[in-house]
């Protein structure tokens, strides 16, 4: 199942922790469930499944003081999903969960990773978690607020969501320390900006994108420590899976043919970490 205009919808996500608690009807979450049951793999092939989760009155007020859920405020509805363990799991979760929040996006709906200081335990439980699977993160679903809370505010100041690395930090052109001018682009330029304007924990962005030739290396420049305390839980990596999920929407749509591709890269990366390459059609 597609979603429509990838990149405006892609320019319209933000975060919402404010929701005006209403109920979502039936046939919404039909068109969820319909979405999820055929977003069931990611670009390294690893199996998600994802849920629509809807606490009770009761739970909502035993979880509110637990972790990041005490930040959301008028949300019942939940996605969850898991990813069973494997390689470049946490990237295909990362994948698999932003095509579900921009689908909701398109619904008029509001949403918000949760992720690094999320109590997993409740939520487990009721995705019916295996051994062989991970819950890396979940989301908030319903309608936004017409205003934000104080909480929504401060949280979205400290998170710096307005705020996003300028092109040459994070774009290259042949090689790291080559900055990749957004004019010397072309058409991959737009694809380019779809992944910068995209979520990320903490939005630090743990991307940097090297062109080179006909290629698009993607790497992880990861921050040392942030993943120490969520375990198996790379967010990271499930960030490294959101980026690659807005360059293909984003690419799809404008018609620059490729497809994912174990590569090479012949430049120098240094400390960052190779993950995969968008390998665009001749």
């Amino acid at each position: 199942m597609d979603i429509p205009s990838p990149m405006e919808t892609i320019r319209r996500r933000v975060s919402c922790r404010s929701f005006d608690g209403r109920s979502l009807d039936n046939k919404i979450k039909e068109k969820l469930r319909a979405f999820f049951r055929e977003n069931t793999r990611g670009p390294f092939g690893n199996p998600l499944r994802f849920e629509l989760i809807d606490l009770t009155e009761a739970e909502r007020a035993e979880m509110k003081s637990l972790g990041t859920y005490g930040v959301i405020k008028g949300a019942g509805l939940f996605i969850a999903g898991a990813v069973k363990k494997g390689a470049c799991a946490m990237e295909d979760f990362g994948f698999g969960m932003e095509r579900n929040i921009l689908f909701a996006t398109t619904l008029g709906l509001g949403t918000c990773w949760l992720g690094g200081t999320l109590n997993r335990a409740g939520f487990s439980r009721k995705l019916g978690l295996t051994a062989e699977e991970l819950m890396p993160a979940i989301s908030p679903v319903g309608y936004p607020a017409h205003r934000r809370s104080l909480t929504d505010r401060a949280f979205r100041f400290m998170a710096k969501s307005d705020r996003r690395k300028p092109w040459q930090e994070i774009f290259f052109d042949g090689r790291p320390g080559s900055p990749l001018a957004r004019e010397l682009a072309g058409p991959l330029g737009e694809v380019l900006e779809a992944v910068r304007i995209g979520p990320s924990a903490s939005n630090r962005q743990p991307w940097r994108i090297v062109r080179e030739g006909d290629a698009v290396h993607f790497f992880l420049a990861r921050t040392p420590g942030y993943d120490k305390m969520t375990g198996e839980v790379k967010l990271q990596e499930v960030d490294m899976g959101i980026a690659l999920c807005q360059f293909e929407l984003a690419a799809s749509e404008l018609g620059i043919g490729g497809s994912w591709q174990q590569a090479k890269p012949g430049c120098n990366a240094g400390t960052w970490e190779y993950v995969v390459s968008w390998a665009t059609d001749k």
